[in-house]
C-alpha cells in the first residue's frame, strides 16, 4: 500500500493548531495507522496538541472520529457572564475553563509526559516571559500532560491562560502554529500537518461580525506570516508538508466535522503518495512544476513582489512585474508572495494533477 513511499527510521508527526479544522489530523492518523506509520516523535500546537496527546496516549483513531463527532458547541464554548459583569476589562477571558478541561481529561492521558510511551511535545508560550514552551521537552516533563494540553488549547482572549509548572501558559500558536523546527532535533525526517495558518479562505463583511470574529482573522494572519517565514527559510530534515483543504471552513464551525476527517485523510494519503523517496533527501516535499505568469493588464508596478521574492520576480522595462524563471518546481511552502500582490496580477498553475495549484486557491469564508 505504500507503492515508492520510503521513510527514514526517526520520523516526528507535527499536528498543527487551527480550531476546530483540527479534526483533519483524525483523518491523517487514519492514513498513518493503515500504512504501519509509526511516527518517534508526536509534536502538537492546540487543537493538534490535544489530538497529539489522545494518540501517544493510546486512544484509537476510530473513538477519535466518534468523539469529534458526537461533540458540540455547548461541550466548549460557554460565555464567562459572571466574569465579564463583575471584572469588566479584567475579565480573563470570553469562555469559561471548566469545559474545555473537562474535554482535556476526557481525552488526554493522566500523569507526566514522563510515563508516556514515547515523546510528545506540547507547544504553548509563556506570556509571562514571552517564549515558546514544548513541555516533553527534557527537563520539562513532569508536569500534568492535561495542564498542558489545555493551555495549548488556550486561545488568548477566547480562553483564559493556564499555570504550568509554575509558568503562566496559553496557546502555542501564538508564536509557532506548526513547530515542526523545534519538534525535528535529532529526528531523519518530519512530517508536519498545517491545517489552520497558512492557507486562508478571503473573508467577506468582516468588519460586520464582531469583535471576536476580527480579532481570529488577526490572529490567523499573523499565524500565516509567522509559518510561512518558517517554511521559506527551512533549513532542518526532510520536511514533508500536509495541508488539508479546510481553510474554507470557520475555526469554530461545528457543522463539517465529517468532511474534514476525511478531508485530512485525503490530504495524508496524497502527500505520502507523493513523497517517494524524497524524504531521504532535504527540503519541503511534495513539489510540482508550476508556471507562474503575470497579468500585465493589472499590474500597477508597486514591486511588492520582487522585494518580497527576489529570486522569482523582478521589474521589466516598462516598470512592470516579471516571473524571472518560468516553469519552476515548488512545494506547497513556495509562492506566498503571489497572496500579496494588490491587484492579483500573478497567477500560478500547476503542469500536473489537478490544474489549479492547491496552495494558492482563495475559496470565500462565509461564516
Amino acid at each position: 500500500m505504500n507503492g515508492d513511499l520510503v521513510l527514514p527510521p526517526k520520523v516526528a508527526l507535527v499536528l498543527g493548531g487551527g480550531g476546530l479544522k483540527g479534526f483533519a489530523h483524525i483523518g491523517v492518523l487514519r492514513a498513518f495507522e493503515e500504512r504501519g506509520i509509526r511516527p518517534s516523535v508526536v509534536a502538537g500546537t492546540s487543537i493538534g496538541s490535544l489530538i497529539a496527546a489522545a494518540y501517544v496516549g493510546g486512544m484509537p483513531v476510530a473513538e477519535m472520529e466518534r468523539r469529534a463527532l458526537a461533540l458540540n458547541k455547548g461541550d466548549l464554548f460557554r460565555i464567562d457572564h459572571i466574569s465579564m459583569v463583575t471584572k469588566r476589562m479584567l475579565s480573563p477571558s470570553l469562555y469559561l475553563a471548566k469545559p474545555l478541561e473537562k474535554l482535556v481529561r476526557e481525552i488526554v492521558p493522566a500523569g507526566t509526559f514522563r510515563a508516556l510511551p514515547r515523546r510528545l511535545l506540547v507547544n504553548t508560550v509563556d506570556l509571562e516571559s514571552a517564549s515558546q514552551v514544548l513541555w516533553g521537552m527534557p527537563g520539562l516533563q513532569d508536569v500534568s500532560i492535561a495542564d498542558a494540553v489545555y493551555a495549548s488549547c488556550a486561545l488568548p482572549g477566547f480562553f483564559p491562560p493556564a499555570i504550568v509548572g509554575g509558568r503562566t501558559c496559553a496557546d502555542g500558536g501564538i508564536s509557532d502554529n506548526v513547530p515542526a523546527l523545534a519538534a525535528s532535533h535529532g529526528m531523519d525526517a518530519v512530517i508536519a500537518v498545517d491545517v489552520g495558518s497558512t492557507n486562508i479562505a478571503r473573508a467577506r463583511r468582516i468588519k460586520e461580525k464582531g469583535f471576536a470574529t476580527i480579532y481570529m482573522r488577526a490572529a490567523q494572519i499573523m499565524m500565516k506570516s509567522l509559518q510561512s517565514l518558517q517554511l521559506e527559510r527551512w533549513q532542518g530534515p526532510p520536511l514533508l508538508l500536509v495541508r488539508p483543504a479546510v481553510w474554507k471552513y470557520g475555526w469554530f464551525s461545528f457543522a463539517h466535522v465529517r468532511r474534514m476527517i476525511d478531508l485530512g485523510y485525503e490530504a495524508a494519503n496524497d502527500a505520502l503518495d507523493r513523497a517517494g523517496a524524497s524524504l531521504m533527501l532535504g527540503g519541503v516535499w511534495p513539489r510540482r512544476m508550476v508556471d507562474v505568469r503575470v497579468d500585465h493588464a493589472a499590474c500597477t508596478g508597486c514591486g511588492l513582489c520582487v522585494s518580497l521574492a527576489p529570486r522569482t520576480m523582478t521589474m521589466n522595462q516598462d516598470g512592470k512585474a516579471e516571473v524571472l524563471v518560468s516553469p519552476v518546481e515548488w512545494s506547497r511552502a513556495d509562492g506566498d508572495f503571489v497572496h500579496q500582490c494588490p491587484t492579483n496580477a500573478i497567477h500560478v498553475d500547476a503542469l500536473e494533477g489537478p490544474r489549479r495549484w492547491p496552495t494558492l486557491e482563495m475559496p470565500i469564508l462565509e461564516e
